[in-house]
């Protein structure tokens, strides 16, 4: 190895792909551990990730607002207990413009491979421009929520009219007057439903699965309660903790008190809705907790509009005008809007990634996408994945923060004892995933059949982290020296 490319490794080339959540929190901390050769290469135009992209109607968080700032720089100010799209754009914008991140962005530069040199020990990237770049270290910040999902309905192509998914609401399309069709009812309909049937003159929702959807906490603050938070950040730090302490009993699904309060919760907020029948296709028929938990004060009452129709039986076809239901009644329509989320366990195979011997993390993931700690893969060396495989649980920025320590620990090790790469052994890999599995298979609420996003193809959970916020963060926190293979450079 040439006196450069020691030198480089002392002082490595970092490639961070995406500036959300997780790239702006991978940038402070890189800065303050002294490595400032990296650039976030972002295929939107700003930063922002997912809060960048969905800005659909009502577009809100579903996690408290005193959770959703990271904690090397809290928000005191939020308007409301539930952070909107806006806010929470604006502070990630001004977490980049503080902390000096922007100068390292590039925008519009859409990664679409990763290939391993073995020799040089570097990865390779390709962005879309077909432009090259390369890298002693990437660090992953895609997450879950990067590739749309969309249906696999007859004729979605023949449509004639305005169709667009929800994560890329299409704003120069007026709703007013429009008969809409909205398929899918999870996490962004609960949201932007109860929205656009006060200007469109008939909506018609087609659900496949009934939710759980409960009450919403989400009375916006006075300005007496802002300036309080402000003045003393104590109070924000106390509510923190409390949400903190809920949240990280409540998203392990083992407490059994708590998870039948929850469905007692959703329950009662279903009986405002009049139409007994309608009441009836609304109720879940799995337990609280075998799929994303919602909340909204707004869906419920909203299908007590008469301009709100609500459709459980099946799809059957999209046709140049409407969508046909499998008792072959069709509806008509002039705009259909696909609320069917994303692609969720497809992590970092999104894209073209070429490890140790050319292997693709498709066919290493050929089972579910599969990493120690949700951060490494093996036969991958040198890449590292914030909201990775089996790390979804609670507050994501929570979660996010722990990893991102980890990477930086591996870093550290990296330039310290003059390694030129690290990578997870493949039976320390496995061990761990197995573990985890055992843990998850002990959680019944998600043993249950609901539809959900959290299984791969397999039918292997590869999405959720079976413990709590804190229980990972004390795993993250320590690196297991002996899980790991190196070469020195």
């Amino acid at each position: 190895m040439s006196q450069n490319e020691v030198a480089r490794r002392r002082s490595p080339r970092i490639a961070v792909i995406g500036a959300g959540p997780g790239g702006l929190a991978t940038a402070v901390a890189l800065d303050r551990a002294g490595f400032h050769d990296y650039t976030l290469y972002e295929k939107a135009g700003g930063v922002g990730g997912t809060w960048y992209h969905n800005r659909y109607p009502g577009c809100a968080c579903d996690v408290a607002s005193t959770l959703y700032s990271f904690s090397f720089e809290p928000k005191h100010d939020w308007k409301r207990p539930f952070g909107s799209q806006s806010e929470i754009l604006e502070y990630m914008e001004g977490v980049a413009s503080k902390y000096g991140i922007l100068p390292h962005c590039r925008f519009d530069s859409e990664v679409r491979k990763l290939e391993w040199n073995e020799p040089r020990a570097c990865w390779q990237l390709t962005l879309g421009s077909g432009e090259t770049a390369e890298a002693e270290i990437v660090v992953s910040a895609l997450g879950m929520f990067n590739d749309l999902a969309w249906p696999e309905l007859p004729g979605r192509d023949a449509f004639v009219g305005v169709s667009f998914h929800s994560a890329r609401w299409n704003w120069s399309h007026d709703l007013t007057g429009r008969r809409v069709g909205v398929i899918g009812s999870a996490a962004s309909a609960v949201q932007f439903v109860p929205e656009i049937v006060k200007q469109a003159a008939h909506v018609t929702l087609f659900q496949r699965t009934a939710n759980w959807v409960l009450p919403k906490q989400d009375t916006p603050y006075t300005e007496a309660e802002i300036a309080a938070h402000c003045a003393d950040p104590g109070l924000f730090a106390k509510e923190r903790a409390e949400n903190y302490r809920f949240l990280d009993d409540l998203m392990t699904m083992s407490n059994p008190e708590l998870l039948a309060k929850m469905g007692d919760d959703g329950r009662r907020a279903l009986e405002v809705v009049r139409d007994p029948a309608v009441r009836e296709k609304l109720r879940p028929t799995h337990p609280y907790g075998c799929k994303r938990p919602l909340l909204s004060n707004d869906y419920y009452p909203a299908f007590n509009r008469p301009n709100l129709e609500l459709v459980t039986e099946s799809i059957a076809h999209i046709t140049p005008g409407g969508v046909v239901t499998q008792d072959g009644r069709e509806r008509a329509f002039d705009t259909l809007i696909y609320a069917t989320g994303f692609a969720t366990t497809k992590y970092l195979s999104a894209l073209d990634v070429r490890g140790r011997d050319g292997r693709s993390i498709e066919e290493a993931w050929n089972d579910g996408a599969i990493a120690y700690l949700g951060i490494t893969t093996a036969g991958f060396p040198n890449l590292f994945m914030l909201y990775g495989p089996n790390t979804n649980n609670g507050s994501i920025l929570e979660m996010i923060e722990s990893q991102v320590a980890h990477v930086t620990a591996q870093l550290r090790r990296i330039t310290d004892e003059g390694l030129a790469w690290v990578d997870v052994k493949p039976a320390a890999m496995q061990r761990y995933n197995d573990e985890l599995q055992r843990q998850i298979a002990r959680i019944e609420v998600w043993q249950a059949s609901c539809n959900g996003y959290y299984r791969a193809p397999s039918g292997r959970i590869v999405t959720q982290w079976p413990g709590s916020m804190s229980g990972f963060k004390a795993q993250a926190q320590t690196i297991d020296r002996d899980a790991f293979e190196v070469a020195r450079a």
